[in-house]
């Protein structure tokens, strides 16, 4: 269990985020304090959960606190309704989800002898506030970082971070995951996870070793694009930053961020912008055609266990886990499709004498299919990826070419980050950020203008 100091510092996270905001423009200041808050706090289950409200954890209760502080300081710079029709759509069907989800499960659920409860509206102011809370990020970034600065900013951040994060890193691969132990009092997951290859895999403060490399990852792919983008000194730093951290990803040993890093470095730098961009309405398709195609039996599941075997029969084992839970999860979400199972574990499978879970909730999209069912799975993903969806309606041709420099990158890296949330739940406020920057930056009424003004010329 999480020790007194773990506590004390989420206590005083508040505290913090406001010295942030006070020092810093309202863009630096966000991407601060969320990152910062991700990276350092302690994890789950340190949380303070009180009535009526979700827990408030390290991703929640930093959430609220940027929320207020921006509503209270920069009301009249900011719009928490978007323009695009497509994102306004996305979030509605993720805020007001809820609300079907409860009105459907009113009724309790029983495994043999074991029962839950049905959800009340309780439940549904609950779970409202956690997933206004979840896109808060989204929202703030759409407003504060929509411009080519903020989009520098962000990636400069995740470059930096990166950097901070790989000494503790370095430490835990050495000497193996210890330091949430030593600081916070607990491991926050299964230390036989993080054991990899004859040595540790590092996870710091994050919820598991493919999150710490996850992000390790993004860090590499943030220097690449700063890399190709930026002129001078700055070129030189993100070209050191860049390779440095790629040796700490390999050392992290998880070959997904590995292979995904492979793939997109050389896709930000040598590929051009409009294929970037194809490349990443195709990281889209597959985010959402998967639940669909696992549904109807198109998933190659048998290659893919071969090939996996061919790496090492560890990771096969892994991947066919993955699969038969995923195979359960699914038809137990499509006997409530629309709205889904809600909360308290109902889109698990119990074990009808102990009421323990039989089964394992991996991917992020199967967690949102058996809670929220297609409505809310529609939402989050459709909101997630909306900003792709943008950037090909209204960043083509010219256009495109006169864009910031760090759209179709930020672009790549957000697709690959949807795609993975097919196998895991790594979903983080830095997703989130990166979304909003996207949107609000092909929301900006220049980019209107000059889009108008191209399809102008075209007729004339």
């Amino acid at each position: 269990m999480p020790n007194g100091f773990a506590f004390l510092m989420l206590a005083i996270s508040p505290l913090i985020c406001v010295v942030i905001f006070r020092s810093l423009p309202p863009g630096r200041a966000l991407i601060v304090s969320l990152m910062g808050a991700y990276l350092f706090l302690p994890p789950q289950p340190t949380a303070f959960d009180f009535p009526l409200i979700p827990a408030l954890n390290k991703e929640s209760l930093p959430a609220l606190t940027v929320l207020i502080l921006c509503v209270a300081l920069y009301k009249d710079e900011m719009t928490l309704i978007p323009q695009s029709k497509l994102v306004r759509v996305m979030l509605a069907l993720v805020l007001l989800g809820p609300v079907g989800t409860t009105i459907t499960n009113l009724e309790p659920v029983f495994f043999g002898r074991i029962g839950l409860p049905g959800m009340s509206p309780k439940d549904m102011l609950s779970v409202a506030f956690r997933q206004i809370l979840e896109i808060t990020p989204f929202l703030l970034a759409r407003n504060f970082l929509n411009t080519r600065a903020g989009h520098r900013d962000l990636l400069l951040a995740l470059v930096i971070g990166g950097l901070i994060y790989s000494f503790p890193m370095l430490l835990e691969v050495r000497l193996s995951p210890q330091l949430n132990i030593w600081i916070y009092g607990f491991f926050q997951h299964s230390f036989e996870q993080m054991i990899r290859q004859g040595g540790f895999r590092p996870i710091v403060f994050l919820y598991h070793g493919l999150w710490a490399a996850f992000f390790v990852m993004s860090s590499v792919v943030a220097a690449v694009i700063l890399l190709r983008a930026e002129e001078g000194r700055t070129k030189t730093y993100a070209m050191v930053a860049g390779v440095y951290l790629f040796m700490v990803l390999v050392l992290c040993k998880s070959l997904a961020s590995l292979m995904y890093c492979v793939f997109l470095v050389p896709m930000v730098l040598l590929v051009p912008r409009r294929l970037q961009l194809w490349a990443a309405l195709g990281f889209a398709a597959l985010a959402l055609a998967y639940p669909t195609l696992k549904g109807v039996g198109a998933i190659p599941e048998t290659a893919l266990l071969e090939q996996a075997a061919k790496i090492s029969e560890d990771r096969a084992g892994s991947l066919q886990y993955r699969f038969d839970n995923e195979n359960v999860l699914l038809d137990r979400a499509m006997e409530k499709p629309v709205f889904g199972w809600g909360s308290w574990g109902r889109n698990q499978i119990l074990d009808p004498v102990t009421g323990v879970s039989e089964t394992v909730s991996d991917g992020y999209w199967v967690i949102v299919l058996g809670i929220f069912g297609w409505v809310g799975w529609l939402g989050v993903f459709g909101l997630l990826l909306s900003p792709i969806f943008l950037m090909w309606q209204r960043l083509r041709g010219p256009v495109l070419e006169q864009s910031s420099p760090y759209v179709m990158g930020m672009g790549l890296l957000l697709g690959i980050n949807v795609f993975d949330l097919l196998p895991n739940a790594t979903l983080t406020p830095m997703t989130w950020l990166i979304a909003g920057a996207l949107v609000g930056y092909a929301e900006r009424d220049d980019i209107y203008t000059r889009k108008k003004r191209q399809n102008l010329k075209s007729v004339m």
